[in-house]
């Protein structure tokens, strides 16, 4: 018998749904996805992207408005810790890509709009 499937969340529902946005945008404006939804133990990368010959880890942050500091305020330095470590894991699994530049962005939808925020922070 197998397992019963996961329940999915209205969050992660949610989550899905901008991440898949995300992703189109970035399509649309040239990126190529590489790899979606990265789970490791130090936690999730968004999504994995190449533009040109730059590797791009992308987080995705949905917020309904920009009280409390807003979506790209809630990439806070210990998530920036958690995706840089996350990043090291997935470039050490990835070898031939190891040597590319890298880059962190942040994609940040609040409300209707959406922000892309390059090089948002350094690892």
């Amino acid at each position: 018998m197998a397992p019963p499937a996961k329940k999915t969340t209205a969050r992660r529902a949610t989550g899905n749904r901008f991440e898949d946005t995300a992703r189109e945008y970035l399509q649309a404006r040239g990126l190529r996805l590489v790899h979606a939804n990265f789970l490791c133990r130090h936690g999730e990368i968004d999504l994995v992207m190449r533009d040109g010959e730059t590797l791009v880890f992308v987080e995705v942050r949905f917020r309904r408005s920009g009280a409390f500091g807003g979506a790209l305020g809630s990439v806070t330095m210990a998530k920036r810790h958690k995706l840089v470590s996350a990043a090291h894991l997935w470039l050490a699994w990835h070898p031939r890509d190891a040597r590319r530049p890298c880059r962190f962005d942040v994609i940040a939808f609040e409300g209707d709009e959406v922000e892309w925020v390059r090089a948002a922070f350094e690892a």
